[in-house]
Formats: C-alpha cells, structure tokens, sequence
C-alpha cells in the first residue's frame, strides 16, 4: 500500500470507500467537518465528495459527514491511547504512519490558562505529506561554500502550503548523506521536529528519507531540543520548522554563537513581512542568517522567487531556471 492510501486505514470504513478512487491523486488534504460536505484540497483548488466516492462541485451533492464519523475518525486515530498522545492532543494533531499529520479543532478543556487537551472533536484535517526528493539540488550550491566547507544559516521564507517543509527536508537529506558532485560531504545534521513533519515520524521511527547522518529529535518543543541537540549530539547543522517563538529565537542565538550551521523555515510573504514580526526581527538585526529562500506557488507550490544573501542581494538567479 503506497504510504498515502495509509491515511484510508485512518478513516471510518464508509468514508475510506468513498475517497478510494482520489487518494492516489495529487491530494494535499482531506477535510471532515461536522454536518459539511466531505472535501478534498489540491494545489489547484478544492471540490466534494459524493456517496459514490466522486468529484463534484456542489455541496448538496457530496456526502454529509456526521458527528458520530468524526467521532469514529478520532478513535481510529487515537488508536485507544489517548494518555500517550496527551501532549500532541494539546498541539491539535496527531502524526500517523507514512508521516501524515491529522489536525483537528473542537472543544478546548483549559487548565492553568492553557490548553490542557481538545474533545469533542468537530473537524479533522489529514495533511497528505508526498516526498519530493531532488528538488533541494539546485539550491544547495547557493548555500553551501565549497571553498571553506561550510554550509550558511539559511532562512525559508513561505506562505503556507507551498512546500517549505518539503523543500527543508531535501535539504536536510542531501546535505546529511552528502552532494559528492559539488565537493559537499555528508554532515551530522540534528532534527528538532516539534510537529513531527520532516521525519513523519511514528512512534519516533522517521518515515521519510532524511539522511544517513541524521539524528531526529521528534515531538519535542524546538527551543529545548535545539540546547539538547547542542549538548548531546555535535551536530554541524541543526534544522527546524517554523520558528518563531522568543525561545526559539535564544535557542538559535545559542546554536549560531557555537559554530553550528541553522536550517529553518519562518511563515511570511518576504523578508519585508519577516523583519516586521519582532521575534524574527532579533534575529535578523544580529545577523543570524547568511541566506533567504523565498517561495511562493505562483508557478505551482514550491516555486522559488529568489535567493539572496543578507544583504538582500540574489545569490544566482541562473542557477534556479533549470
């Protein structure tokens, strides 16, 4: 079974025969919503689900999910061991086999001012991760100088949905198990995977390919496993997702003033909108970061604008037509 028709296993029989012929297609989600229509999601727009497991564009065509599938959906999830997900129950997700992530909304349940976990769940999102290996090549030579064997602490500027993490993930891979055609050797490269979406880890085993030099810290708050990776594990490069915490940003002030390389990804249109979010512009104005990629999906997702060095001036422009 081909890692995304995993996810069927994941979903309520009736539901699972229904989306049986679209999996195989270029889904990004799937979307169950509490007495809405079924709906899939593809870079190029969205449609529902009908009884008979088809597309159609009209609502009061497609299937009505109920509570009671919700319901079901959650168990098939949780696999009966809501105790050993508490923490990512608090997050709002749920990691699956082949590396897929489950979102999920419904009644939070506070405690101390915090979110201590979320029942009654209302929506369920299942964020189909497809690994795109090959695509990080042709920036590695913008990011990684030869001469001296070093790789630059690199920033991936992007809106969501299109293909930060991917495009980290190969990067995380060929630099860990190396790039013999531009001299690079493989490097130990530390994973701090709080959402667990680079590795797609289950039950702490990564299913994607990130390297042969590569140790993974899943589940784990980036701040405290950047200093843990720092302490233990004498990585040359440490990457993470989506930064933007003020203890991120001392973590990466740590890793940067002991000599390891920073690969991370930020949300944000460009590096304007970056420099205007206060924890990242610390970060920023102490010249943390040597290289900015910034991506869009304006020629599909993980289309790459520029490369540019800090001082806002592209790398190589040539390097990124082919």
């Amino acid at each position: 079974m081909g890692k995304s028709k995993l996810i069927l296993e994941y979903l309520p029989d009736n539901i699972s025969s229904m989306l049986y012929k679209v999996i195989k297609q270029d889904l990004i989600e799937i979307r169950l919503r509490a007495n809405c229509p079924l709906q899939v999601v593809k870079i190029t727009g969205d449609s529902y689900i009908s009884p008979t497991g088809h597309k159609v564009s009209a609502g009061d065509k497609a299937y009505m999910l109920t509570a009671a599938d919700l319901k079901r959906a959650f168990i098939l999830l949780c696999k009966n061991s809501i105790y050993a997900l508490e923490r990512q129950l608090r997050e709002g997700f749920i990691t699956i086999p082949g590396g897929h992530r489950v979102g999920f909304t419904g009644q939070a349940v506070m405690e101390k001012g915090a979110i201590k976990t979320i029942k009654n769940i209302n929506s369920l999102n299942y964020r189909i991760t497809r690994e795109m290996t090959g695509i990080a090549r042709k920036i590695i030579p913008l990011i990684y100088d030869k001469n001296t064997d070093y790789i630059y602490n690199t920033l991936i500027i992007s809106p969501p949905l299109c293909g930060k993490t991917t495009l980290l993930r190969d990067l995380v891979r060929i630099i860990s198990s190396g790039y013999p055609a531009i001299g690079l050797s493989g490097k130990k490269v530390g994973v701090v995977d709080e959402r667990s979406e680079i590795g797609g880890s289950y039950n702490g085993i990564p299913q994607n390919s990130i390297g042969n030099r590569t140790d993974l810290l899943d589940n784990c708050p980036k701040a405290q496993g950047i200093l843990l990776l720092l302490r233990s594990m004498s990585p040359e490069l440490i990457a993470a997702d989506e930064i933007g915490r003020d203890e991120d940003v001392k973590a990466i002030t740590e890793a940067v003033n002991a000599g390891v390389s920073l690969l991370t990804t930020i949300h944000g249109q460009d590096l304007r909108a970056v420099r205007e979010r206060p924890s990242a512009a610390s970060l920023l104005k102490r010249n943390a970061f040597e290289r900015f990629i910034i991506l869009s999906k304006k020629r599909g997702m993980g289309t790459i604008e520029s490369v540019t060095d800090r001082d806002g001036r592209e790398v190589s422009r040539c390097l990124l037509k082919s």
